[in-house]
């Protein structure tokens, strides 16, 4: 069951593929239809997992090259069953966006099922070899669906936003290398090499260095300061359905292999510069909200927003305990949603306006009531207003950094401050006062097709927000197994 996750959506391109282009209705429904039988199924696997263990479940295994221990395994622990939900939410909305494309729409489409499988890819494989193979495939739709479909400054944010990543994955590739050839087991699958290494850990020195490469490398995906150029003008230039994905998701591959490879397989060296991870982590909050604050375009603001969010993450990861780590892949899917319905939104405005000037609008609240309420919701929870889960995420990251980097977390705190003041400017300029007699004709977001996405979004936000537990329940037991069940 688990390997249809990623095999719906690779079917659904291959059909796209084999569709003609004129049948545009036919095209749009098959991406509906592959998106929508993945999430349904992500649903059905959530509600059958066994709550009350750890590990993987619904594992499967299908042997590759067995002389080099490659297997196409895959399965599903509380982690990234948390993000695969996340993913589901975001690419069924998301298609919801992307059906909306008049250029090329055949095209689009096939290249956006083909990114939604990698991503199901890389969150249910427990291969390093097919983590990576996957989390590399994302890159090939990437390209050119910022590069041919984007905005303003088009060629240059896929060209950068492909060079920082691609550069961190050579050096996370190499790092993946050298551990498994110092595992000696003569395989890449995880779940052996967790339960090895956890049992014989390699050596403090080999730690050391080896953990900062696979950190560095996986950091760049998840903008780590100072690697994080690339992120605000790749989300700016993308169209809405890859800037729904790219934030919402793609984002968060970084922690994961951090989570897995780093946190798991080198602890010593993780922990040995850990200090310095929080440094980064902190500073990141910090200098891309005043950075958000001094945007006057709104893609860029929140693409700053996301890189000081992604600080939080980092945050998490660099305590290494139980409860910052559950904060951590709590925040993760609530950033994830958040991100993808905040540029939904900007989205929805910018195909009639094309206009995202922070001052160009006004009145949208009372112009087009639906996406403006909206648009206030996403940005309460972007400031982690309680009632949506966002709070309870980076609440439970500030109580389990608290005894190991109290200094940073009282930073990222004032992160917060940061944050409500690019946000709420944002909310009163965008939604309140006089109307912009520019934009008279203006529509709002009026069928349930048109709505669907916003409301899946934000009723995820909301739902887990009165009940996080509902997540938490999954997150930590598999936190406590990555951890060799250290606190």
């Amino acid at each position: 069951m688990v390997y249809a996750l990623s095999a719906v959506p690779f079917l659904a391109a291959l059909a796209i593929l084999l569709t003609p282009s004129d049948r545009t209705a036919l095209l749009r429904r098959i991406a509906l239809a592959g998106t929508g039988f993945s999430f349904v199924l992500t649903l059905v696997l959530f509600a059958a997992f066994d709550r009350s263990r750890a590990g993987f479940q619904f594992v499967s295994s299908v042997p590759w090259i067995p002389s080099l221990g490659i297997s196409y395994t895959v399965g599903l622990d509380g982690i990234n069953l948390t993000l695969c939900l996340l993913h589901a939410l975001v690419s069924f909305a998301g298609a919801f966006m992307a059906v909306r494309t008049t250029d090329r729409l055949k095209t689009y489409l096939f290249f956006y099922m083909v990114l939604s499988g990698a991503i199901y890819g890389v969150f249910t494989a427990l291969d390093l070899f097919f983590l990576y193979l996957f989390y590399e495939t994302t890159l090939i739709p990437l390209y050119p669906m910022i590069g041919i479909w984007g905005s303003k400054n088009k060629e240059y944010g896929a060209m950068k936003l492909t060079l920082f990543i691609t550069t961190g994955a050579v050096l996370s590739l190499f790092g993946l290398l050298m551990l498994v050839h110092s595992a000696g087991l003569n395989s890449f699958d995880l779940a052996a090499l967790t339960r090895a290494l956890q049992a014989a850990p390699l050596s403090d020195s080999l730690q050391r260095w080896l953990a900062p490469v696979i950190v560095l490398g996986f950091g760049v995906i998840a903008s780590l300061w100072p690697l994080h150029s690339w992120s605000p003008i790749g989300y700016a230039a993308a169209p809405t359905s890859v800037s729904m994905l790219h934030a919402g998701v793609l984002k968060k591959m970084g922690p994961y292999f951090i989570l897995r490879v780093a946190v798991a397989l080198l602890p010593l060296g993780t922990a040995h510069w850990s200090s310095w991870l929080a440094i980064l982590a902190t500073t990141g909050i910090l200098y891309a909200g005043y950075a958000a604050i001094r945007q006057r375009d709104l893609k860029f603001m929140v693409g700053f927003s996301s890189v000081s969010h992604m600080g939080y993450v980092l945050l998490g990861i660099a305590a290494m305990t139980q409860t910052s780590l559950t904060g951590t892949v709590l925040l993760m899917f609530a950033h994830g949603i958040m991100a993808a319905a905040t540029f939904a939104l900007i989205g929805w405005i910018y195909e009639q306006t094309h206009a995202r000037g922070v001052l160009d609008f006004g009145g949208l609240a009372k112009q087009i009531p639906f996406v403006g309420v909206s648009f206030v919701l996403v940005s309460l929870a972007s400031l982690g207003l309680p009632g949506f889960v966002n709070f309870a995420a980076e609440l439970t990251i500030f109580v389990g950094s608290w005894t190991r980097f109290p200094w940073a977390v009282a930073l990222a705190v004032f992160g917060i401050l940061i944050t409500a003041i690019y946000l709420l400017r944002a909310v009163q300029s965008v939604c309140y006062g006089p109307v912009n007699p520019r934009w008279k004709d203006l529509k709002d977001a009026q069928t349930l097709t048109e709505k669907w996405p916003f409301l899946l979004l934000i009723g995820a936000l909301i739902v887990f927000g009165f009940y996080p537990r509902a997540l938490t329940a999954l997150v930590g037991p598999a936190v406590a197994a990555l951890t060799g069940g250290q606190p």
